[in-house]
């Protein structure tokens, strides 16, 4: 396929989603990811547009987090947060998306490569060339070799968790386990140290988006420290790593063999980039509602609690201050389809029935900020709206719900348990009440955001229910559904996306239908009616569509929601209005 039959694909992919309208599991929404622990458009926050006028380069922008990252190794990287905030500080990809808020923040545009990449053999094949120029912060030139290293270094059972596009598409992977006994890719080739080529086992119009992902920046073999690695990224971006101690304190200060004019996206207003963690979530809101000192020039990592709302929306001049972009992540309750009872897809529709999303929603923030989710694509993926085939009440059905525990063998109910983030402990307990009027006795587990995904994705020991969301990882259904529901690529350990372990093979065999379909506006409808069907089958019970709120320092600038992010803030453009405060 060449590039001018590529750019009609993604027009009408464009059509397809609006991220400007508004997830990977936080949650890890991947972008495609698992999203971020959005919904109505409250006109209570600022959504699609830029708060705080252009920054001024210099000074120190602080992060206040209650969580250090899951992973910053590009290998590893695929929870929302941290791929916004490693491929727009630490490292680049070979193609990226705008720095802009809106719908044109879900664009691509070249990074590390010269253009989207152009393909041949029916979109089997895809070639990129890279610019003249790029450097590393020791100086040393970025190469095509670095890149084919980082996606062989993906497939290394020792670095789990990271986006796996590498694994389903390429040619020859089936059993790869990465390049530690010198074993190589034969599908992805250097031909020179500015070309990489791509060689996949069936068609993928939409290769490009895959390659914004971190799997696709460079890392050097000679810097890889397996999965040391996550401590110290070698940097390829505008910042590189001063100093990372674990859970509480990381630094970053300008590569200073970053040259801007090979990057079209990244500003790197600040100096420095400092995050501190381990703070409690409530510390952070309250810190940035006074904004005094250092904290006029901080950025949340996380959203604004629930609690803390009214504080907010109730203060005209703090409201200006609150970024609302939708997650584009659907959150939802997964259950473990491989174990009693949730075998039984009789008592997974019960626990669907029962829900309570209303009081979810509730617990989330409440609907200025949040909106009931009635399927598992985000509505742009459906032209607007999810649709609600189901017809089950915001606030449950409970009688429907013990009705169908009774024809499950399972009329006195049955204990089971359900692993929540820290910071979703209230969301879990709406859930706990909820499920508990039908006679589901849940025991609610919190554990560390930054251990979440490790802990849910290790599918022997996990609870039989958990949690998370799923966020596209690019706008169109083949990034959202087979990842949360196609059982073939279920892992033992970093399992990602699919923690229902759903099998179902009539599902699968639909799947790889519409992967092979060449329309993309068919594909899409197929991905539609899939949904509904997914849905009838009960492996997951979709709860909400979160928005992200982010509260900011009186002195932040350039700052935005994007919506190709889960709503998180661009780290590509952010900064400040006065550096010199941030110093005071």
């Amino acid at each position: 396929m060449n590039k001018r039959t590529l750019a009609a694909v993604a027009t009408a992919l464009a059509a397809t989603i609006t991220l400007g309208a508004a997830g990977c599991s936080g949650s890890k929404h991947p972008a495609g990811g698992q999203g971020a622990h959005g919904g109505k458009n409250p006109a209570t926050a600022n959504q699609g547009a830029v708060v705080g006028g252009t920054p001024q380069k210099g000074g120190t922008l602080t992060v206040l987090s209650n969580q250090d990252f899951t992973h910053l190794d590009p290998a590893r990287n695929w929870v929302m947060g941290d791929m916004d905030f490693g491929t727009r500080l630490l490292y680049r990809t070979l193609v990226t998306y705008k720095a802009e808020p809106g719908a044109k923040g879900g664009e691509l545009t070249p990074d590390l490569a010269k253009d989207l990449g152009s393909s041949s053999n029916g979109a089997r094949t895809w070639t990129f060339k890279l610019k003249k120029g790029l450097k590393y912060e020791d100086g040393s030139s970025i190469t095509a070799q670095d890149i084919k290293y980082n996606v062989e270094r993906s497939f290394s059972p020792d670095l789990p968790g990271g986006p796996d596009y590498a694994a389903r598409y390429l040619a020859g992977a089936e059993g790869y386990q990465g390049p530690a006994q010198g074993k190589h890719l034969d599908s992805v080739k250097t031909p020179d140290d500015h070309t990489i080529v791509f060689e996949l086992r069936k068609p993928f119009a939409e290769f490009p988006y895959a390659t914004v992902l971190p799997t696709f920046a460079p890392v050097p073999k000679a810097q890889d420290k397996g999965p040391q690695y996550d401590n110290r990224p070698f940097s390829s971006g505008p910042y590189k790593i001063e100093s990372y101690d674990r859970d509480k304190r990381l630094v970053l200060v300008r590569n200073t063999h970053w040259d801007p004019n090979t990057d079209q996206v990244r500003k790197a207003y600040p100096d420095k980039v400092v995050v501190t963690m381990g703070l409690k979530a409530n510390q952070i809101d309250d810190r940035l509602i006074a904004a005094s000192g250092a904290d006029a020039s901080a950025v949340p990592w996380g959203k604004l609690r629930p609690e803390s709302t009214p504080k907010v929306l109730t203060k005209a001049d703090v409201k200006a201050r609150l970024l609302a972009e939708s997650t584009n992540c659907t959150e939802m309750v997964q259950m473990h389809t491989g174990r009693a009872p949730f075998d039984s897809m009789k008592v997974r529709q019960a626990v669907q029935y029962a829900l309570d999303r209303e009081a979810i929603v509730t617990a989330s923030g409440g609907p200025a900020l949040n909106d009931v989710a009635t399927a598992y694509m985000p509505g742009p993926l459906f032209g607007g709206k999810q649709p609600d085939t189901l017809k089950i009440p915001a606030t449950g059905d409970v009688e429907k719900a013990k009705q169908l525990l009774k024809e499950a063998q399972k009329a006195d109910g049955f204990a089971t348990s359900i692993t929540v983030s820290n910071g979703d402990k209230g969301v879990g307990e709406a859930i706990q009440q909820s499920l508990g009027r039908a006679g589901i006795k849940v025991t609610i587990e919190t554990v560390d955001p930054s251990a979440f995904y490790d802990t849910i994705g290790d599918t022997k020991n996990r609870t039989d229910l958990v949690y998370t969301g799923w966020c596209p990882d690019y706008p169109s259904g083949s990034t959202f559904l087979p990842f949360v529901f196609d059982g073939r690529y279920i892992k033992e350990k970093g399992n990602s996306g699919n923690h229902s372990l759903f099998r179902d093979q009539p599902t699968m065999k639909r799947m790889d239908d519409i992967a092979a379909m060449t329309d993309a506006q068919q594909a899409g409808n197929a991905w539609r009616e899939l949904d509904g069907q997914i849905l009838a089958k009960a492996p997951t019970a979709p709860a909400v569509i979160e928005r992200m709120p982010l509260l900011l320092g009186t002195n932040i600038a350039g700052a935005f929601g994007h919506t190709s992010f889960g709503g998180q803030i661009d780290y590509a453009t952010v900064g400040l209005k006065d550096p010199a405060k941030s110093e005071n």
